[in-house]
């Protein structure tokens, strides 16, 4: 089912003295998510993706702007007309109902035509189970399953209706860390084979990254890059969308362009064509630096943490932003740790510049 967002608005009235005026959640929304297709809505709190996924089910009604699933207007549709099913972070299962129950209920809604008889509702919830392998604990209470297994009862339930789009707001933020990348595997696969538009929600960057056919990253409620996850890493159009993507975060550090060259401190590190003289933020990727005895950039060697295959070099610039300059390089690269300073030459493609007031993404050539 294509989802098309159309200028859509939400604002709520202001609380308290401080903030007397509007508050705008979701700013001029445009956005249309391919049928089949897993999006990922993506920012920090308060950026307005659970308000987005509020209006897409209809638990909000929309100050402006129009939705639609297909070619059908949804925006005035009631929540339960719309075939939605979410998953919540909040599993929000029955505690007094089975596992089985648990997942028929929503059926037992349906009226009219739509309505099925009890067989029809037990085969389609083992359906459901099996998908989300859980058919094996039809029989228990939630109190006696783990809470990966509460949350595949949840995805079951909003699943066993078939809907027409699935919403998940942040479904993994309660589980632990190996759990957590066990289940949105499981979500990544269930996705595929059933081919529901869905629709993620989370502030957890390599979460959407992981498994997100698409990415969309909000700030105030505006959209600030749509793309595939990749391709906004390696290409985002302004800072803070730079900031927010990749662990270890971007390095940022102070930076000017004069005369051509790109100036970090007293070292000028990359040629910079193109770009008028000016004082800019630099930023660089962690995997953007390759230690070299006469290289560009000077940096004060802290430490360096040992991570198997790669090396984690910590260091010091008074240019950088951040507390310290991380930097992975491979782990065939010998670091002398009695030295006082290291040097890096830099990877032209893993450097980005940006405007000082506007933070907007400046393109260079390095050549």
């Amino acid at each position: 089912m294509k989802v098309v967002f159309e200028h859509l608005t939400k604002k709520f009235p202001g609380r308290g003295r401080k903030a007397r005026g509007e508050v705008i959640a979701v700013n001029d929304f445009s956005f249309e998510i391919p049928d089949g297709k897993l999006i990922g809505l993506l920012g920090p709190s308060g950026c307005g993706k659970s308000t987005t996924l509020n209006l897409l089910c209809g638990l909000l009604k929309p100050t402006s702007g129009r939705i639609f699933f297909g070619e059908d207007d949804v925006t005035e549709l009631p929540a339960e007309k719309r075939g939605v099913g979410m998953v919540f972070q909040n599993y929000a299962l029955y505690p007094h109902l089975t596992v089985r129950q648990n997942i028929i209920f929503p059926l037992q809604n349906l009226k009219g035509a739509d309505r099925l008889s009890k067989a029809q509702m037990a085969q389609k919830a083992y359906e459901a189970a099996k998908l989300v392998q859980i058919e094996e604990l039809m029989d228990r209470k939630p109190s006696e399953l783990s809470g990966g297994q509460q949350q595949r009862v949840a995805i079951a339930r909003a699943l066993v209706k078939m809907p027409r789009v699935l919403l998940m707001d942040e479904p993994l933020s309660n589980l632990d860390a190996r759990l957590r990348l066990q289940t949105r595997e499981e979500i990544r696969r269930i996705q595929r084979e059933t081919k529901i538009t869905t629709i993620f929600v989370t502030h957890d960057q390599e979460e959407a990254m992981s498994i997100s056919d698409m990415i969309v990253v909000m700030k105030d409620g505006v959209i600030q890059q749509i793309g595939k996850p990749q391709e906004v890493y390696d290409d985002p159009v302004n800072l803070f969308v730079a900031k927010f993507l990749g662990t270890p975060p971007i390095n940022v550090f102070d930076g000017e362009i004069r005369e051509g060259w790109l100036y970090i401190g007293a070292d000028a590190v990359l040629p910079a064509k193109g770009v008028s003289d000016q004082q800019v933020f630099v930023g660089i990727r962690p995997e953007g630096f390759i230690p070299k005895e006469q290289g560009a950039l000077a940096c004060r060697l802290r430490g360096v943490e040992v991570m198997g295959r790669d090396i984690s070099v910590v260091s010091a610039h008074e240019a950088c932003e951040n507390s310290a300059v991380r930097s992975i390089i491979s782990a065939e690269n010998r670091i002398d740790m009695e030295a006082e300073k290291i040097r890096f030459d830099l990877k032209p493609g893993k450097v980005f510049v940006f405007e000082k007031e506007t933070g907007k993404r400046l393109c260079f050539s390095a050549e």
